[in-house]
């Protein structure tokens, strides 16, 4: 069995159709697990009931009784996502001896589904990165050049997944961070639309932009997992009920019709010339397909970073305010409880997390709130107007998902501005609460390059009707490293 080329549509059929067992396809991920794993970094812990899991559907299959829609596929899982028994760290040593007391939505829906929950997998500390190197637990390397960054905060997912750990991911992504490193591993990664989606399980950072999404090779493979994994859901108050199901055996497999617009916004300099070329030739792909491609504007695009790392900060500032040292977790013994205080969190969190506590708790304090946070909303509404206005003209925006391939470990570690920019394509789809995902359109010098389609929310079909025709007509996610 080749697991670097192997999809769940692939493996569900070959399953089905006896050509192999469950057990089979997990032993081979395990397989890869064991011979990978040490130098990528790129799980954390794998579970010991992996195995017992495959057993358990195969004899179902072998009974003739009825099996959910991932029978049997191998699913890694981010970090801050919770699965009952598990270490739950999100990447950090304040929750290394974190263990989850309950299934978070998402789990208990692949559960349902008869998914094989293999393995723990790395992610930049509390989601706050884009290159996986904020991890307590070491970096995660780039499967396709392991002296390169996987992006981030879904590193781990990302960088199993092409490696062929697992046939899919869950990721969650708050700026980008399931799609850019999805593009740059050379993986299909989606972020849902906002409430689509439940967050209910998912270690909160910034509540108002998290999503839970899927990471698989193929957009067929995603959309089989968000079918799986979406819906309301009563413990999550900003899940949506009432939304149209989704069934990807519906989604057409043509752009005739379809209207594709091009931000001139996302074209400027700065952006890797190779990257520009490859995400051009994508669109001209679309275009032989049937698509009608036409310029449009998102004129507040140049403010959505600044807004971003405003919002962002002041949520996660709030959401983090929860360890203490008290209540749960990574505690240190002072000489007082503000002692205490301080020593817990100066010791549990990294760098990176402590950055973004002292921007939030700056934006929100008495003397700027007005100046930085509520000015910020301000600017988020207005890129939310943009698109809104676009989405009368066109039914997709086509554009980069990262301005640049990976880059070397370390490059930017020491120059958290530069490594912001890494987001810069991907974190208006998540102030305007949109649905994205990146799809590889390229290479440069034997790396990744990814094409991202948004639109409107809850239309997620039409990009996954892109995503399938542009994969029918390349050849690109067939690509492995």
């Amino acid at each position: 069995m080749d697991i670097s080329t192997m999809t769940i549509r692939k493996a569900l059929d070959q399953m089905q159709a006896g050509e192999f067992t469950a057990k089979d396809l997990v032993q081979a991920c395990l397989d890869s697990i064991e011979s990978k794993n040490e130098n990528l970094n790129a799980l954390l812990s794998v579970a010991d009931s992996a195995l017992a899991q495959a057993d358990a559907i195969d004899r179902k299959r072998a009974a003739g009784e009825e099996l959910g829609a991932l029978a049997g596929i191998p699913i890694v899982i981010k970090d801050n996502i919770l699965v009952k028994g598990w270490t739950a760290s999100a990447g950090s040593r304040i929750l290394e001896d974190y263990q989850a007391s309950y299934d978070a939505t998402v789990i208990k829906r692949l559960r349902q589904a008869d998914a094989i929950l293999i393995g723990r997998a790395n992610m930049d500390e509390f989601a706050m990165g884009s290159s996986g190197e904020t991890s307590h637990y070491g970096p995660t390397k780039n499967p396709w050049d392991e002296t390169k960054v996987p992006g981030g905060s879904s590193s781990g997912s990302c960088a199993a997944v092409a490696s062929g750990m697992a046939l899919g991911a869950l990721g969650t992504d708050t700026g980008g961070s399931i799609r850019q490193p999805a593009s740059l591993c050379g993986l299909t990664g989606l972020k849902p639309t906002y409430g689509r989606v439940s967050r209910y399980g998912a270690v909160a950072m910034c509540s108002s932009h998290d999503q839970i999404g899927p990471i698989a090779k193929t957009a067929e493979d995603a959309a089989l997992i968000l079918a799986v994994i979406e819906g309301s859901d009563a413990k999550d108050a900003t899940s949506v009920a009432g939304t149209d199901v989704f069934i990807p055996e519906l989604v057409q497999k043509d752009l005739k019709g379809v209207k594709i617009g091009i931000p001139k916004e996302y074209f400027l300099a700065g952006m890797d010339p190779a990257v520009e070329k490859a995400v051009r030739e994508g669109i001209e792909e679309l275009k032989k397909g049937g698509a009608e491609i036409t310029e449009v504007s998102l004129p507040h695009t140049e403010y959505g970073l600044a807004a971003y790392y405003l919002l962002m900060p002041a949520e996660a500032s709030s959401n983090l305010g929860r360890y203490d040292g008290v209540r749960y977790a990574y505690s240190s013994n002072g000489n007082d409880l503000i002692d205490s205080y301080a020593r817990t969190r100066g010791e549990g969190f990294g760098a990176e997390v402590k950055r973004r506590i002292m921007l939030g708790t700056y934006a929100l304090s008495a003397g700027y709130y007005d100046a930085y946070y509520r000015k910020a909303l301000k600017v988020r509404t207005l890129i939310k107007q943009d698109f809104d206005d676009v989405f009368k003209q066109v039914d997709l925006i086509a554009c980069p998902t990262s301005p640049s391939v990976a880059w070397d470990l370390g490059a930017k570690f020491d120059d958290p501005l530069t490594m912001y920019l890494s987001d810069v394509y991907t974190i208006t789809a998540n102030l305007a609460t949109l649905p994205g995902m990146s799809v590889p359109c390229g290479f440069k010098d034997g790396l990744p390059i990814g094409l991202q389609f948004l639109a409107k929310p809850f239309d997620e079909a039409s990009i996954f009707r892109a995503g399938m025709f542009y994969q029918s007509a390349t050849d690109w996610h067939k690509k492995t490293p």
